[in-house]
């Protein structure tokens, strides 16, 4: 009779590994958030246009000039508007490109951030993108809309941790949490880290370029508030570490990359 064979022990069984895009809950109630705000297009146009003017971000509110123009919401709506222009949108395909972007960027954020620290640093770099607005609009009545400051910050912010080995944005990773919490560039090394540097170029240059051609053209009187776009980048990028809850690696481990291993933008 054939004796079975016997194990003295036996391998875990590994986790599974989360894909790369898969959406984090926090990025998903974000996402569920907009389009369920969005549902303002069936209310009755006079309404959708009170809805605009109580939550967008409009810069003559804070106009001292002689020549003032009432806004309904107050002077409660001096303060909100910095945040709460940032979950309205024109139409579907302005939340599309949006999320679009939040796919990776944001994914890989929220992952490490936690849904708290995440939605913090969503407000915060909005509030930014609305502060740039206001400096370079300062007497527009046309009210701003989107996510697009949020986002811009969602990717500097991604960026200090992105081509790292083992991060989403190399070829070396493995699943998407491990991805999204590896150590960071310093904010000095980030600066002369060559892949940084080149998706700085290359998102400032589209940026501007973008932003002067729309604003050239012109079409139906409205334009890409690209001067918001930069100013949520530059707080993402200046106050990561502010948010960033993994610890800093010793002697700069992070700040190495493999010579052989190229990363993506």
């Amino acid at each position: 009779m054939q004796s079975q064979p016997e194990y003295s022990r036996t391998d875990p069984p590994e986790p599974p590994s989360e894909p790369i895009l898969s959406l984090p809950g926090a990025l998903t109630a974000y996402v569920a958030l907009i389009a369920a705000i969005h549902l303002r297009v069936l209310l009755p146009p006079e309404l959708e246009n009170w809805t605009i003017d109580v939550f967008g971000f409009i810069p003559k509110r804070y106009d001292a000039t002689l020549l003032n123009i009432p806004f309904p919401g107050g002077a409660g709506a001096k303060i909100w508007t910095f945040v709460t222009y940032s979950l309205l949108h024109a139409n579907l395909s302005h939340i599309g490109f949006n999320v679009l972007w939040l796919l990776p960027f944001g994914s890989a954020l929220a992952r490490r951030f936690g849904a708290l620290r995440f939605y913090l640093f969503m407000a915060v770099t909005a509030a930014a993108g609305a502060l740039a607005h206001l400096v370079t609009h300062e007497h527009a009545i046309a009210p701003m809309i989107g996510a697009s400051a949020s986002v811009s910050g969602t990717m500097a912010a991604a960026i200090r941790f992105a081509f790292v080995q083992g991060s989403f944005l190399s070829f070396s990773r493995g699943d998407a949490d491990a991805a999204s919490r590896v150590p960071a560039l310093s904010l000095a090394s980030a600066f002369r880290n060559r892949r940084v540097l080149g998706f700085l170029a290359i998102w400032f240059g589209v940026n501007i370029i973008f932003g002067v051609g729309s604003f050239a053209l012109g079409s139906d009187g409205a334009s890409v508030a690209w001067q918001a776009h930069i100013g949520g980048f530059l707080a993402g990028l200046m106050l990561f570490s502010l948010f960033d809850p993994v610890p800093r690696a010793t002697l700069h481990a992070a700040d190495a990359s493999s010579p052989d291993e190229p990363g993506r933008v």
